[in-house]
């Protein structure tokens, strides 16, 4: 047994909102799909510099790189975040 697809509110005729106009948390699209691509910049870069730093440090020998390679990602993801949406 199905039921059958819910009716928009309104009056008859009129469209459906579009998914801007029923943002749930007061937000629209575009301001969450900023949110999400901070959120990415912000683990991306840490993780990639510092499987560089690991990658450089199982090749030179030395035990330091990792930590400067997620140090150095946070701070270019950091300001990568601030230069991209800061500004605006």
């Amino acid at each position: 047994m199905t039921t059958p697809p819910s009716q928009p509110s309104g009056t008859p005729g009129e469209a459906a909102p579009t998914p801007l106009q029923r943002a749930d948390s007061g937000h629209s699209r575009i301001e969450e799909s900023r949110m999400w691509n901070v959120v990415s910049y912000l683990i991306t870069g840490p993780a990639m510099f510092g499987a560089i730093g690991w990658g450089l440090d199982s090749w030179l020998g030395t035990s330091w790189l990792v930590m400067v390679g997620i140090l150095g990602g946070m701070a270019l993801s950091l300001y990568l975040v601030w230069f991209r949406y800061g500004t605006q």
